[in-house]
């Protein structure tokens, strides 16, 4: 498995091929063939693989810090789910092709970590907000690394890019100028921005607000 994902990250999924895999564990593509039954079980193995970089919530706890202790968990694990899709940039496009219909135990085991953590708060849609939680970090981590694979593509640093596709000048908007300055950081505080929004919602929804 460790083979086909590094020709995931490095190729993408199309270059994937049995034979390939084959070439790099020096064997015939019909040996990989004993293992998964074809390409797309190979690559939703990969998928799953990879899903088990990302940190699981931890209930124990979380409802501590004066009843926010659920934020920080969901946080770190969203976090950490957007640090591992841009390691790996063909994550998010695989997740939503199959549309999380294929469970395995590292999907399986984060699926139920938030599971816990919001039934353990009283949330009373616990998959709405599981639905909702997987859909911004996966719709914003799709598009984060669409853009950290064109600017890879250029050869350009990312605020070598940023600088050529958008240049400074006069009236210049705040957010354009913070970006020119910083897009890591830029993009940080997006994601950070946009996921404050989505707790906020769910604290709505917490039979005490807090």
């Amino acid at each position: 498995m460790r083979e086909a994902i590094v020709v995931l990250d490095a190729e993408g999924v199309e270059a994937l091929t049995m034979r390939k895999l084959g070439a790099r564990l020096n064997a015939g593509a019909t040996s990989a063939y004993r293992h998964v039954a074809n390409r797309e079980e190979l690559v939703e193995l990969a998928v799953d693989a990879v899903l088990g970089e990302v940190v699981l919530p931890e209930p124990e706890g979380a409802v501590g810090c004066g009843g926010s202790g659920w934020r920080a968990a969901v946080s770190e694990c969203a976090r950490s789910f957007r640090a591992t899709a841009i390691r790996h940039p063909w994550l998010c496009a695989e997740l939503g092709r199959s549309g999380l219909s294929h469970e395995g135990p590292n999907l399986s085991a984060l699926s139920a970590g938030l599971t816990r953590l919001f039934d353990g708060v009283g949330l009373a849609d616990v998959p709405g907000a599981i639905d909702a939680g997987f859909a911004y970090a996966v719709g914003m981590s799709t598009t984060e690394s669409a853009w950290l694979t064109t600017v890879a593509r250029s050869g350009l640093t990312e605020a070598e890019f940023v600088a050529r596709s958008l240049p400074a000048g006069p009236g210049t908007a705040e957010t354009h100028r913070q970006l020119l300055r910083d897009p890591a950081a830029f993009r940080d505080r997006k994601f950070a921005a946009g996921l404050d929004i989505l707790l906020d919602g769910l604290t709505t929804r917490l039979p005490h607000r807090t």
